[in-house]
């Protein structure tokens, strides 16, 4: 499973290479070929996503004495894809000097306090889409310890589940031993009665013996 987990690893190092790559030519291009620039970028952002979204289910499968690493590599992960957001939301609205130039001429001072309030609002934006992922990760790793409390819990009812088998086959096992040892009892107790019937057939007969052995003299 943790091959599964490197594979995607890769795929996601490959991946945002481009991005951060394709980020930096965004503020050098206009028209067109920005649009197609953005679009190329957004889509790969979204294959991004998913592929940390297949990590994450990866990480969920893996035992949690061996999760703390990934869970770890994870969380740098999802940094890495909220810094690389915040970069393409800047590019998006940032101009390299000679574009900006060409666009605004002369009117390109007058509008540097205009750029510096997009600026603004998209830090705001990124501040509060921190907030959300770092509420995310509280999330998740709650949900993480909810499932290791379950498997706990699990485990300790399968072994109070075997403690009460082993005591149903010790009461068994004595009830058995129970029967046999009343069975043996009466037998002992059977045996006495009958020597003891025995005695008395064998003193009486002795004793009439005797009784008309001395009488016939």
């Amino acid at each position: 499973m943790s091959s599964d987990f490197e594979s995607y690893e890769q795929d996601f190092a490959v991946l945002t290479a481009e991005i951060t790559g394709r980020i930096g030519k965004v503020p050098k291009l206009v028209g067109d070929e920005k649009k197609q620039m953005v679009a190329n970028v957004e889509r790969q952002l979204e294959e991004a996503k998913e592929l940390l979204e297949q990590m994450e289910l990866e990480v969920r499968e893996i035992p949690p004495q061996s999760r703390g690493m990934y869970s770890s590599r994870m969380r740098s992960y999802k940094q890495e894809m909220g810094k690389l957001e915040a970069d393409f939301k800047r590019s998006r609205i940032a101009y390299s000097d000679e574009v900006r130039n060409e666009l605004l001429g002369d009117d390109g001072n007058s509008s540097e306090n205009q750029r510096a309030h997009l600026l603004d609002n998209t830090e705001r934006l990124e501040r509060s889409s921190r907030r959300l992922e770092a509420g995310y990760q509280i999330a998740v790793e709650t949900e993480q310890i909810g499932q290791e409390m379950l498997e706990n819990l699990s485990h300790d009812r399968e072994k109070i589940q075997r403690a009460r088998e082993r005591l149903r086959e010790t009461d068994a096992n004595l009830g058995k031993s129970s029967r046999i040892l009343t069975g043996m009892l009466r037998r002992i107790i059977q045996n006495r009665i009958l020597l003891v019937v025995l005695a008395v057939i064998i003193i009486f007969t002795a004793t009439m013996a005797i009784y008309f052995s001395v009488r016939g003299r």
